[in-house]
């Protein structure tokens, strides 16, 4: 009888007194309806009852999607709700728990410097709510390196984001994916200075336009093609050869890393309009042309796009003329005759004049006194009168 009740009194010291805040273990006993699980708490003797709102640090639908009948669960102690053994006599929460080893965790990685990965849940009007295994805050300036208007496109993403502030006592964590983009745009760029040189030709991505030029992506810096270097052709504006997006040979003119600037040329990768020009040109050849300028000894025109040849005054016309101003005026189109061509020193001497026929001057005829219809002529008239004297 002795030995009977000392077993029962070490069987009562072995259960173990639950309290408020204890973290236990608890064996899934029943799933109620898919909306709790009862469980039994391992060591107590009791059981205790976990809602679907405990069981998860993310949003679930089905207890199931969780906990199998017979699973083991790392538990804490949230309050007693009385001694009812059907309903379980105490509220548990395995989602506090995972959130403490979240938390653990990214206290972890805020201590090593490292990222960590986060999806955006909601937006709302300062920025984005994430949750990164806890609910997690990126404030509207630190989502990206650029100006955002419209954030809801990033509404169930994962960003990869910095861990600017953290307070597990608060619940407050605060993440930055601008600081990451940044970090690794400042890679990118040590690594483009760090391979570029002035000549080198390579591909990139117009990411910019502008009124004085194009700026092109060449993998992580921004290089700078000026308006006067897209085409050998004048163009107004960038736009209007050039899109954002558009894929694009580039040529290096000049690398500055201090400054951080690339200045590169489109129109040197293709080719001159002064190659082969010798037999675009050929001499002799005749050619239609857009007069671009006037000056005092001669007009420039145009013959090909960026090729101009010089129509000397003395081969305007085969008239005199003082200016070239009297025949000719700009935008007007021409036909003009090679008369030599130069490609080195790209120069091309055309004529006008050689096309066009000229005129015979007029002769002034010799005054003829008109015969009369009598037959007689001017000698046989003079004839008698000289007679006569």
């Amino acid at each position: 009888m002795t030995e009977k009740m000392n077993d029962m009194l070490d069987a009562m010291e072995s259960v173990q007194e639950v309290k408020v805040g204890d973290s236990v273990q608890g064996e899934v006993l029943s799933i109620d309806d898919n909306k709790q699980v009862i469980v039994g708490i391992l060591g107590a003797g009791v059981e205790g009852v976990v809602p679907l709102k405990e069981l998860s640090t993310i949003p679930v639908d089905k207890v199931t999607d969780i906990v199998s009948i017979g699973d083991v669960m790392d538990l804490v102690v949230i309050s007693e709700i009385g001694k009812d053994k059907e309903n379980g006599s105490y509220l548990l929460s395995k989602r506090r728990v995972d959130a403490k080893k979240v938390w653990e965790d990214i206290e972890a990685s805020y201590e090593k410097n490292e990222l960590i990965k986060a999806t955006v849940t909601n937006v709302v009007k300062g920025g984005l709510v994430v949750d990164a295994g806890v609910r997690g805050f990126i404030p509207a300036s630190m989502v990206a390196d650029h100006f955002v208007s419209d954030f809801s496109g990033y509404k169930g993403e994962e960003l990869i984001c910095k861990i600017i502030e953290i307070e597990p006592s608060e619940n407050r964590l605060i993440l930055s994916r601008r600081a990451v983009l940044e970090t690794e745009k400042n890679r990118l760029k040590d690594e483009v200075f760090a391979t570029i040189q002035a000549g080198d030709i390579i591909e990139g991505v117009v990411a910019r336009l502008t009124d004085f030029g194009a700026f092109v992506d060449l993998g992580g810096v921004d290089g700078l093609v000026h308006v006067s270097e897209i085409s050998y052709e004048h163009v107004g504006k960038p736009e209007d050869v050039l899109a954002v997006g558009d894929k694009v040979s580039v040529k290096v003119l000049s690398v500055d890393p201090e400054a951080g600037r690339v200045s590169l040329s489109i129109k040197e990768t293709q080719a001159g309009p002064w190659d082969d020009i010798e037999t675009k040109a050929a001499v002799g050849s005749i050619l239609t042309g857009v007069v671009k300028r006037l000056t005092s000894f001669g007009a420039f025109v145009e013959v090909f796009p960026g090729v101009e040849g010089l129509v000397h005054i003395s081969q305007i016309s085969h008239k005199h003329i003082a200016t070239p101003h009297e025949v000719l005026q700009e935008g007007q189109t021409v036909e003009v005759k090679v008369l030599d061509v130069n490609e080195e020193s790209k120069r091309i001497g055309l004529s006008i004049k050689a096309l066009e026929e000229k005129e015979e001057p007029e002769v002034e005829e010799e005054y003829q006194m008109p015969e009369e219809s009598t037959g007689f002529t001017l000698g046989d008239v003079l004839g008698h009168s000289l007679e006569d004297k």
